[in-house]
């Protein structure tokens, strides 16, 4: 893939995530942390992008920042060319429901709804019928192998099953991109292995947007390229811009 960057002649409808010089403080009151210091980042739709560095280097910040979970302090986000922190709070609500999935490492799902339920629920919360929701997240229990635990409980479910259940519900409103923070972070190798295939099929199947925070080698090794982040900085993009060099940290 060619790398590209802030330049007049790039093309914008080409990209699906577009963020420039982003800056996050945190302020506890005490002391103040600078989780992201200028954060310059471009995706372009349908890339398999894995965020990995130390802990506390602002890979989730940066995450919550773009998907528009977190406010920004500056700078600007493009998701799909639309200013998303220029939308008013329920524009964006809707905009992240309607566009986006979130898969998180200790899969929030309710844990008295079976698992058909949690996945119908942002189908439901969004106004889809309830027939129509219950057909859709069926299909897509059965696109994660697991139609035959539809109706068990979270748990009645192995970590894995869980997190099929998971990117299950993030992906049944068939979302533009695909957040995921540390998706196997609580699952065995083999079970992890099991994800990234998943995850990695579906990024192909569908051609939708994965932005996945990891230590995992092995995720890493399975996108389409990897973002090194340090010290609230990206380091490397993946396409040999940044403020280091990704090999030789690698290496």
């Amino acid at each position: 893939m060619s790398g590209v960057g802030w330049k007049e002649e790039t093309v914008l409808s080409d990209l699906i995530i577009a963020a420039r010089n982003v800056e996050k403080t945190y302020d506890t009151g005490k002391v103040q942390v600078h989780a992201l210091k200028g954060v310059d980042l471009l995706v372009p739709r349908g890339e398999m992008v894995a965020i990995m560095g130390p802990s506390g280097c602002g890979k989730t910040t940066l995450l919550n920042c773009l998907s528009g979970l977190d406010e920004i302090d500056s700078g600007e986000v493009l998701i799909e060319n639309t200013v998303l922190h220029d939308l008013p709070d329920d524009d964006r609500s809707d905009y992240r429901a309607k566009r986006m999935g979130f898969v998180f490492q200790l899969y929030n799902l309710l844990p008295v709804l079976s698992s058909v339920e949690n996945v119908e629920m942002p189908l439901l919360v969004a106004g889809v019928k309830p027939a129509q929701a219950r057909k859709a997240s069926m299909e897509m229990l059965d696109v994660v192998g697991l139609v035959d635990r539809a109706h068990h409980l979270p748990t009645e479910l192995s970590g894995g099953q869980r997190q099929r259940v998971t990117i299950a519900r993030a992906l049944v409103s068939e979302p533009a991109i695909v957040w995921a923070d540390e998706p196997t972070g609580d699952l065995d190798s083999e079970t992890a292995q099991e994800i990234i295939d998943l995850m990695t099929s579906l990024n192909k199947a569908n051609g939708q947007t994965f932005v996945i925070v990891t230590h995992s080698r092995e995720v890493g090794e399975s996108a389409h390229r990897i973002v090194l982040m340090r010290d609230g900085q990206i380091e490397d993009d993946g396409l040999g811009n940044g403020t280091g060099n990704q090999a030789a940290r690698a290496s």
